[in-house]
């Protein structure tokens, strides 16, 4: 090995302190850091520890990336953001001595793509719980003695390496040598989700964990609950005790451990998280997305629902947009979600999120429900057509606002005056409804949610020169299939019950007006119903009568490119070309879709330059994304971030975000599915589910952790085509359907 060197690629909170106290034992240590004005405050004063008022500070080599030109590298602790990863790694694997090691002092699971790149007999595994801060450049904040836990990768027997690797690491603290490394990092994984809810409010972490318990006891059970499906065996840190934070044991024993943690991190010198800061302080993207990435995935191998975390996660996305919204009533909703979910508490129920576990209507109602809505196929019919005479073009609020106020006249009629009802104003798109409707059955809690939209992707005027059209039973129209014929059957199923006097469950119907355009000024409303729900059923139109029961998660972003601009002619080598920076870019975009793993990317419009005899100064090109796992969303995240410019001269930004998370199958959904399935059989229908593309507002649904099923809406096709149609008879068959999944919510 190359000497005792030491090389600490990332000197953040976690590098900085350990290349500190390295150094000030006497190791030869090398800082490698990508922020150039944390490497010149290190080499123009030394990297310096505070402590209280108290400052230490050791001289150390430090250097950017692209300007060293040391010999190769021998030990190296690598403590960069988890996302930052596989761009380090690029960096470190061709410069790695041939004996030399990588220690991934990080959070998350990093072994894995470490060992990608130089493989595992030189990858070790670390477990580290430093809480300490990046201040300004060249300074952090001690936050005193953590456990560091050491070992070879899949807990192989504990090494000379190891060993002597440890011992130079207790200069800063209690580090130790172990072979289940795995499960400390299992265990930091649950007790990292509770540090990640708290990031939510800007209130005192230790505060907020003593306040909501049911939100931490709920994802500490949706972690262990997939450590559980890997093989981990937990471990015990600091001031976590993972044995009593197990769901199945003693309530009474967890709270007395949460008790020990919450005065525990009272001491620390920091009461805020590292995730709280990189949000409120620093204004950056966390990395939280990308450490639990490999845990979304591994529970969605083993079907698993991480409802609690999910949300949790979604959260900290929003707030790295605008961090002034974090506010305690964040977690407010986490603890209801939480005991809706039956995570709050110290056991699950049996279903999981109170799902019925059969159908309840025997099939001769089933039957007897098929044939009242035959009977009624004229009405439907007619129904359908009056509905569609009313335009509803996105981007038209009048002719959005006179269909809504339609259909509140057409729903009072048909299904009589609601429980209660909400009309929620928005400015720049159609309004919302949302209607609560008592149930006759002796179910009881959450209501069952009803989804839909009544915008559509058609300009105002097209009825003139396409109107609804009846030919037998196929039904043409605008907006017909995307989707008013899905909003027609989920009323008649509920009419179905009522006229033949049989359970119905309390739902709560909604409906939003800018579906087609993203539904940005709804999202929050429709995941706000969906954390006071039990279920959500999606009345979108199905894909060749499937239901949905996996869609993917979309990202709309932009990617500007900035360059100098010149006289073409006069002095073609002066100006830096925009646009053929861009078409560099667009190549390198586009081999990020990876089709085996649903990914894909689309440039779908792209601008540039002013005239053809000017270098172009800026191009512009608009991205849509699709994935179809969050681990592919944060692959992508990191690779957008990682984006650089070809030619020096130019400069790029990324704006946007992503439009819809991603709709995953789980175990859940999976169950809805069956129940669904069972209905249809009385009924003749070989029921089938399918993954799709494209996105809806089921997406936002699902990830707030709610059930969902999606696609119960029209049998047809030809959305946004003039080809759209819907069948009377599949409108007949999936009212009945629906009556059939409404009537076994209604007692379970």
């Amino acid at each position: 090995m190359t000497g005792d060197a030491y090389t600490v690629v990332g000197a953040g909170a976690i590098g900085g302190t350990l290349a500190h106290r390295l150094a000030a034992a006497g190791h030869r240590v090398t800082v490698i850091d990508t922020d150039a004005a944390h490497v010149a405050a290190i080499r123009a004063d030394g990297l310096t520890i505070l402590r209280g008022e108290e400052r230490e500070s050791v001289r150390l080599d430090a250097t950017t990336p692209d300007a060293y030109q040391g010999p190769p590298l021998g030990r190296v602790l690598l403590s960069v953001k988890a996302q930052a990863t596989g761009a380090a790694m690029e960096w470190i694997a061709p410069r790695l001595a041939p004996d030399g090691y990588v220690v991934s002092v990080q959070n998350g699971f990093n072994e894995a793509l470490i060992a990608e790149h130089v493989g595992t007999d030189r990858t070790l595994a670390a477990f580290v719980n430093i809480f300490a801060d990046l201040v300004e450049p060249g300074v952090v904040r001690d936050g005193g003695p953590g456990a560091f836990v050491i070992g070879e990768c899949g807990g192989a027997p504990v090494s000379e390496r190891v060993r002597a690797l440890v011992a130079d690491l207790q200069a800063w603290g209690p580090a130790k040598a172990d072979d289940n490394v795995d499960g400390y990092l299992w265990a930091k994984a649950a007790f990292g989700a509770m540090l990640s809810a708290t990031a939510l409010a800007d209130v005192p972490m230790a505060d907020l964990m003593d306040r909501h318990r049911a939100t931490m006891y709920a994802l500490a059970a949706e972690v262990y609950a997939v450590a559980e499906t890997a093989g981990a065996r937990l471990e015990s840190f600091d001031a976590f005790e993972a044995a009593a934070f197990q769901p199945d044991n003693d309530p009474a024993l967890r709270d007395a451990a949460c008790d020990r943690l919450t005065a525990w991190l009272r001491t620390q010198p920091k009461d805020r998280s590292g995730i709280w800061r990189d949000l409120a302080v620093r204004r950056r993207p966390v990395e939280v997305t990308t450490h639990y990435a490999p845990v979304f995935e591994q529970a969605r191998r083993a079907g698993r629902d991480m409802p609690v975390l999910q949300a949790v996660v979604d959260g900290l996305r929003e707030l790295e947009k605008d961090p002034s919204a974090m506010s305690e009533s964040r977690l407010d909703l986490l603890d209801r979600l939480a005991v809706a979910a039956g995570r709050g508490t110290a056991t699950e129920t049996s279903t999981g999120h109170g799902l019925p576990t059969s159908p309840v209507l025997t099939g001769a109602q089933a039957v007897a429900v098929w044939s009242w809505l035959d009977q009624h196929t004229d009405a439907m019919d007619a129904d359908l057509a009056a509905y569609t005479s009313q335009e509803s073009s996105s981007d038209d609020t009048r002719s959005l606002a006179a269909c809504l106020a339609w259909i509140r006249g057409w729903l009072d009629t048909t299904l009589g005056a609601p429980a209660a009802e909400e009309l929620i104003p928005r400015d720049e798109a159609g309004d919302i409804l949302i209607r609560r409707y008592a149930g006759t059955g002796p179910s009881s809690g959450a209501p069952l949610l009803l989804v839909g939209h009544y915008d559509t992707v058609w300009s105002t005027g097209t009825l003139g020169e396409w109107p609804y059209h009846r030919d037998g039973n196929r039904i043409s129209g605008p907006g017909v299939f995307d989707m008013k014929a899905g909003l027609v059957q989920a009323v008649w199923a509920l009419r179905a019950l009522t006229a033949l006097g049989l359970p119905r469950p309390a739902c709560t119907l909604l409906l939003n007006g800018d579906e087609e355009t993203g539904s940005q000024a709804s999202s929050d409303v429709i995941i706000a119903e969906a954390r006071r729900s039990r279920a959500a059923l999606v009345f979108e139109a199905s894909a060749d009568g499937a239901v949905k029961t996996t869609r993917k998660g979309v990202g709309l972003f932009s990617l500007t490119v900035t360059g100098e601009e010149a006289h073409a002619g006069l002095d073609p080598t002066r100006g830096a070309s925009a646009v053929n920076e861009m078409a560099r870019q667009v190549l390198a975009l586009e081999a990020l879709a990876d089709p085996q793993a649903g990914t894909t990317v689309n440039v779908g419009v792209l601008r540039g330059g002013t005239r053809s005899n000017v270098t172009a100064g800026e191009a512009t090109a608009h991205l849509d994304i699709r994935v179809a796992t969050d681990a592919e969303r944060a692959r992508l995240d990191e690779a957008l971030a990682a984006l650089a410019p070809f030619d020096p001269r130019t400069a790029l930004r990324v704006d946007g975000g992503w439009n819809r998370p991603v709709f995953e199958r789980t175990e859940s959904v999976g169950q809805l599915f069956a129940i669904a399935r069972e209905c249809a059989a009385p009924l003749g229908l070989d029921l089938r589910e399918t993954a799709v593309g494209g996105a809806s507002d089921g997406n936002f649904i699902l990830a707030a952790g709610t059930p969902v099923l999606d696609g119960l809406g029209a049998v047809g096709g030809g959305a946004h085509a003039r080809s759209e149609h819907v069948t009377l008879s599949g409108m007949v068959e999936r009212s009945a359907l629906a009556a059939g999944i409404l009537a076994a919510f209604a007692t379970a």
